[in-house]
């Protein structure tokens, strides 16, 4: 024997029979001896070929039983750290330097979520939600799944849950549609994602409202389709600014998003004449129509247009909560084989899960009931914020607005002169807020000034401190 091999010989009897094995841990002998080996042999280059000895001794150097250490010998050579040779024994083996000591997972510290700041817009308060009522559908739903959820989805969504939603639109939105015509999504994005990928194509100009949501953009960019964006006036979207050759128009008529514009009669009504004459098609985004407070809705795009050039976009983040990721789209019955086409291509992405309980939760009456809960309450904060806010009429128009979840507040011309709102924006953020400033909504130069407050999502005494804090950013000067 060679000195080299001497010396390896000696250092792994030495470095295994220091091995420390303890029987009050929760890993077994065999566990704790498994990791030491691995680790005395993947970090000891030279002892490649080095001999182990013999079960039966290291076993009663250990005092643990042969049969633990003849187990650990055989996982180490499956998983080739170890070989074997006809009447010599074991080896360490030749070829480990690809293997290595699993390290232990280092799991990180359990993630802070940020809770929701004041003002955010787009926010329900999830706590009104009957949780007993909704966990019960959802356990009926799960406990005795029907038939049907248990066997391939249909592309469109659960038909129960589609029945439920073309009821709803008769009833609170005149919008009177077949079943077959709606198609649940995972919300907006997927929606637009099926129109422009699976209707209508790339390629296309597509006009939209400026201000508008901002990630419209992005997903008209994604879809490889460009955006026309279109000033608004008082009356919302005015369709002689839409430009020759647009393929398709995107607005939200019952409630513009941001300013909380509605779009009247006449304006409808020359849109859907514009998409009539030019063949276009009109994208109507309804996101939060059923919270009106004051007067009659007007009747929806899709339900004068009888859904013939229109397609209506719904969701439930608003109604029922984010969580959900449900939304729905009812398209003309032209469209139907081209959106089963699409969607059998690639696949719905709504969970089913929630759907049948959804279902159950709008036939049995409590969906209305909240929701009128829900309007009660968003009417109240709403005035509440105003009064609130009433010691800076002076900087900010505090007209109220007659639906919606958030306030769009113009500031007037001492505040103008002082600051702009993405600097009030800036310092309300210092102050533990969240307001949004409407110049970031729009993309047209001599951007729109104002201040988009939620208040939805937040009861009374917390909306009275966030408008205290509010006041005391707008009274701050420069």
């Amino acid at each position: 024997m060679s000195n080299s091999e001497t010396f390896s010989k000696a250092n792994l009897h030495r470095d295994l029979f220091a091995i420390s094995l303890d029987t009050s841990l929760k890993a077994s002998l065999q566990a704790q001896l498994l990791d030491a080996l691995r680790s005395v042999v993947s970090k000891s280059p030279e002892l490649v070929g080095a001999r182990l000895p013999a079960s039966r001794a290291l076993a009663s150097e250990l005092s643990i039983s042969r049969t633990t250490v003849q187990a650990v010998y055989d996982q180490m050579i499956s998983e080739g750290y170890l070989v074997t040779r006809q009447g010599s024994g074991t080896f360490v083996a030749s070829e480990i330097t690809h293997l290595s000591q699993p390290q232990p997972i280092l799991r990180p510290a359990v993630p802070v979520t940020e809770e929701w700041r004041p003002f955010q817009t787009g926010l329900p308060d999830q706590t009104l939600l009957p949780h007993r009522q909704w966990a019960r559908h959802l356990e009926r739903a799960w406990r005795r799944p029907a038939p049907e959820l248990l066997t391939r989805p249909d592309p469109l969504g659960w038909y129960p849950l589609r029945e439920a939603i073309s009821d709803h639109l008769t009833a609170w939105r005149h919008l009177s549609c077949d079943p077959g015509q709606v198609v649940i999504t995972s919300g907006a994005r997927e929606a637009f994602e099926v129109i422009f990928h699976g209707l209508l194509g790339a390629g296309k100009q597509v006009a939209v409202e400026d201000p508008c949501w901002p990630k419209l953009h992005t997903i008209l960019a994604d879809t490889a389709n460009s955006a026309h964006p279109n000033r608004i006036d008082q009356d919302g979207l005015d369709v002689a600014r839409i430009p020759q050759g647009t393929h398709a128009t995107i607005v939200t008529p019952s409630r513009h998003y941001p300013t909380g514009v509605s779009l009247p009669l006449s304006r409808r009504v020359a849109l859907l004449d514009w998409a009539r004459q030019t063949g276009a098609l009109v994208i109507e985004d309804d996101y939060d129509s059923e919270f009106r407070y004051r007067g009659q809705p007007l009747p929806s795009l899709s339900g004068l247009d009888g859904l013939n050039n229109t397609i209506y976009l719904g969701s439930f983040s608003k109604l029922v909560s984010p969580a959900l990721r449900i939304g729905y789209m009812v398209v003309p019955k032209r469209f139907l084989p081209s959106t089963l086409t699409y969607l059998g291509r690639v696949g719905p992405r709504a969970s089913l899960i929630p759907q049948p309980a959804l279902a159950a939760f709008m036939n049995s009456g409590e969906f209305a009931m909240h929701l009128r809960r829900m309007r009660r309450i968003y009417a109240r904060r709403q005035s509440h914020l105003l009064d609130t806010l009433s010691p800076v009429a002076d900087l900010l128009d505090l007209e109220p607005d007659s639906s919606g979840m958030h306030l769009c507040l113009s500031p007037k011309a001492p505040l103008v002169d002082r600051m702009s709102d993405l600097e009030v924006s800036k310092r309300a953020d210092q102050n533990g807020l969240r307001v949004s400033a409407l110049s970031a909504h729009c993309v047209l130069p001599e951007k729109l000034q104002g201040l988009l407050l939620g208040y939805a999502a937040f009861d009374e005494d917390t909306l009275s401190d966030a408008a205290e804090r509010l006041i005391a950013a707008l009274r701050t000067q420069a």
